[in-house]
C-alpha cells in the first residue's frame, strides 16, 4: 500500500527538481489571488480549461495570460475541444463542430475534411492562448461502446481511426496546437461511463490488438492520456491508469515513449482520495496527474506529489520542444476559405 507521496516519487525515477507532476484547472473566468499564489508555489507543468472558464475571447486571452504569469513561463494550456458534446469553446464566439463520428460519416472527403477540422480548431484555440488540445480520441468504437464515448470516436475500423487521427493532428499542427492522444491503451470496449464507474473489458489479448492499433500508428506523438478502464487480459485488478502492466503495454507493445498523463484523476472510475489515486498512477508509470475540477483544496493536496522526476521531466521537455508552434509548418492561412471548404465537404 502506498502511504505517502514520497513513495510515488521514489518509485518512479531519480528525483530531481523540476516542474510539478500535475496539470491543474481553476475555478472561474479569472484567477483569484489565492489561486495565483498557489500556482506560483506549486508550479504545475500546465493547466486545463473547461466551460466554466470560458466567456469571451478577450476574457480567455486574459485568463491564459494570468495562468502563465503565475508560473513565470510559457506553460502549456490544455482543453478538450473535440467537437459535438465535448466542446468547451462554443458559439457565438467560436465555431461549432460535429461530433467526430458524424464528421467522418458526413464528409465527402473524410481525410481532407479532418485536416480542415484540425486547422480550424487550432485557429480558435491559438487565438486565445490555448496551445494543447486533448485530441485525437483514438478509441475504436464497438457494439458495446458506452454512449458517452460512441460519437466521440472516429470509426469502428481501427485503420480509419488511425488515418483520421493523423489528419486531425496534422491540421492542428499547421495552426500551432499540439495533440494529446487518448485514451491509452483503448477505451472503445468500455460499456460503463468512466466518469461515473469503472469499465471492465474481458476481451482477449488478440482482440485488444485492434484497440491498440491506432495508438501504435500514432506512437510518435509527444503526449498521451491514459484510460480509466480495466483490461482483464492485462491486469484484472487495476485500471490502466494505475496498472504497471498496462503502462508496460503502452510503452513496449504500443511503443509510445511520450509524456503520459492520466485522465482526470477525480473521475468516478477510480477509488480512494485524490492523493491516493495520483500516487498509484505515478507508481504505475504515468508521468503526470491531470486534475480538472478546479477545487483548490484538492489541488493543494496533490501539490504534495512534488516535481517530476528525471525521465518524466525529459518527456515533458521533449513534448514542448516538439510543439508545433515552434515548427515551420505553423503558418498563417486564409481561415475563412478553409471554413467554406469544410462546409462544402460536409454538406454533400
Amino acid at each position: 500500500m502506498v502511504t505517502g507521496p514520497e513513495h510515488a516519487l521514489d518509485h518512479v525515477q531519480d528525483h530531481v527538481l523540476g516542474q510539478g507532476a500535475f496539470i491543474f484547472g481553476c475555478e472561474g473566468l479569472g484567477l483569484t489571488s489565492l489561486e495565483a499564489d498557489f500556482f506560483r508555489d506549486a508550479d504545475p507543468w500546465g493547466f486545463i480549461l473547461f466551460a466554466r472558464n470560458v466567456d469571451s475571447p478577450d476574457q480567455l486571452r486574459r485568463l491564459t495570460h494570468e495562468l502563465r504569469a503565475a508560473v513565470g513561463r510559457d506553460a502549456p494550456i490544455l482543453i478538450d475541444q473535440e467537437g459535438g458534446r465535448v466542446q468547451r469553446l462554443r458559439a457565438p464566439h467560436w465555431r461549432e463542430f460535429l461530433p467526430p463520428l458524424d464528421h467522418v460519416q458526413r464528409a465527402s472527403d473524410p481525410l481532407r475534411a479532418m485536416w480542415l477540422r484540425g486547422r480550424l480548431l487550432a485557429a480558435d484555440l491559438h487565438g486565445v492562448g490555448i496551445d494543447v488540445n486533448c485530441v485525437p480520441g483514438l478509441d475504436v468504437a464497438s457494439a458495446q461502446t458506452h454512449p458517452f464515448l460512441m460519437n466521440r470516436c472516429f470509426s469502428d475500423d481501427a485503420e480509419v481511426v488511425a488515418q483520421m487521427g493523423r489528419a486531425l493532428v496534422d491540421g492542428m499542427a499547421a495552426g500551432g496546437v499540439a495533440p494529446v492522444m487518448k485514451h491509452l491503451p483503448g477505451h472503445g470496449r468500455g460499456a460503463v461511463d468512466s466518469h461515473k464507474g469503472l469499465p471492465r473489458v474481458n476481451a482477449s489479448r488478440a482482440e485488444l490488438a485492434v484497440d491498440f492499433a491506432p495508438f501504435k500508428a500514432l506512437n510518435d506523438l509527444s503526449m498521451g492520456m491514459s484510460a480509466h478502464i480495466v483490461m482483464e487480459a492485462i491486469d484484472p485488478d487495476h485500471p490502466a491508469t494505475q496498472s504497471p502492466a498496462a503502462i508496460q503495454v503502452i510503452r513496449e507493445e504500443i511503443g509510445f515513449d511520450g509524456l503520459l498523463m492520466t485522465d482526470d484523476i477525480s473521475m468516478g472510475a477510480l477509488a480512494g482520495t485524490v492523493l491516493q489515486r495520483a500516487q498509484l498512477a505515478l507508481v504505475a508509470g504515468c508521468d503526470m496527474v491531470l486534475h480538472c475540477n478546479g477545487d483548490l483544496a484538492e489541488m493543494q493536496t496533490l501539490a504534495a506529489l512534488g516535481p517530476m522526476g528525471t525521465a518524466a521531466q525529459a518527456r515533458a521537455d521533449r513534448a514542448m520542444s516538439a510543439h508545433p508552434k515552434h515548427q515551420p509548418t505553423h503558418q498563417p492561412i486564409d481561415i475563412s476559405a478553409l471554413d467554406a471548404e469544410l462546409q462544402s465537404l460536409l454538406n454533400r
